[in-house]
């Protein structure tokens, strides 16, 4: 039996469409998709078919030529594109589809599309946040009723859009799954502090730190007192953290007293200290820099890693996640 379906559908029958007759959905909101996984897919669809229909609108278009008018039949997919692209991948000269019956908005094909991708969590957090833009934006939506359309809370909506005031390295660093998308928390912390964010976003990807690492880092710049109000007018000073903080691949603040000052470098563990003297070794020895970053801090393998409880992601969907108060020390 199909899945229900709530939308009235021609005749409520299944039809059998060359896949060369359906074109893509132009609001589709999904952008990367997986090679290997779709060559799976194609692979179970060679053996077994394409177990459940693709949803299309349907569209006659007149044509006029040199012999003479014609009628031609078009279809516009609104949901399924794995199992469009997995089908041309097999080799299938056609495919399953149901017919939606009427002519569908823009807003109602955007609508479908990020809500099929929602439940089968097939889209990643920029996406999901440049698809629920559209809909605030291009469509006049209030983030209550993106809410209500995706079966969300509005604060999970407006969390996600949020996301898009990160600068654009670390929305790439999102979408490649190299910073995952408990990471953005600690990181819009630092909104105000764009310095501040760049230096947290770099120790984050070259050591591989947990969204729990990351967020303890946030709470630190996001509550540090206001520093020292001749280092701020010393461009000296200021060049100096900076060019401190970019050769020790750390955190580094420099802060002046009357007499003298403060020299403060980060570090996570005992391993991470002694990677630090490495490279402060090597680099007094005359080596390069980068020879010393690759002795400092050993690069982990794999994806990055959120290690928050279960709990404590699925509150995020119902509070303002980004808010200093929510940052305890």
């Amino acid at each position: 039996m199909w899945p229900y379906m709530p939308t009235p559908f021609a005749n409520d029958a299944i039809f059998w469409v060359e896949v060369e007759k359906i074109s893509p959905n132009p609001y589709q909101p999904r952008r990367e998709f997986d090679e290997m996984a779709l060559k799976s897919l194609a692979e179970s669809i060679r053996m077994y078919g394409v177990l459940q229909p693709l949803v299309v609108t349907r569209k006659e278009v007149f044509r006029q030529s040199a012999e003479g008018g014609g009628m031609s039949v078009e279809y516009e997919l609104i949901s399924g594109e794995r199992r469009l692209r997995a089908s041309k991948l097999a080799g299938l000269a056609q495919v399953p589809v149901l017919i939606r019956g009427g002519e569908e908005s823009a807003r109602e094909k955007l609508e479908i599309a990020i809500i099929e991708n929602l439940q089968r969590e097939d889209i990643n957090a920029v996406e999901r946040a440049r698809a629920f833009e559209r809909l605030t934006k291009e469509f006049g939506l209030k983030q209550a009723q993106v809410a209500d359309k995706v079966g969300k809370s509005r604060e999970y909506v407006a969390n996600t859009l949020r996301i898009l005031s990160l600068p654009d390295d670390m929305l790439t660093a999102l979408e490649e799954g190299k910073i995952s998308e408990g990471h953005t928390r600690p990181l819009l912390m630092l909104t105000e502090k764009p310095e501040e964010q760049s230096v947290l976003f770099k120790e984050i990807m070259a050591k591989k730190l947990t969204v729990r690492e990351a967020e303890s880092l946030a709470r630190r710049a996001a509550t540090e007192r206001i520093r020292n109000k001749e280092k701020y007018l010393d461009p000296v000073i200021m060049e100096m953290e900076r060019t401190f903080t970019e050769s020790l691949g750390t955190r580094v603040r420099i802060e002046k007293h009357k007499e003298g000052g403060t020299l403060t470098i980060d570090f996570f563990d005992p391993a991470d200290l002694k990677g630090l003297l490495e490279r402060l070794n090597s680099q007094h020895a005359g080596a390069a820099a980068g020879e010393a970053g690759a002795a400092a801090v050993p690069a982990a393998e794999g994806a990055a890693v959120d290690d928050r409880p279960a709990a404590d992601k699925q509150q995020e969907e119902n509070e303002d996640i980004y808010s200093l108060k929510n940052f305890s020390l």
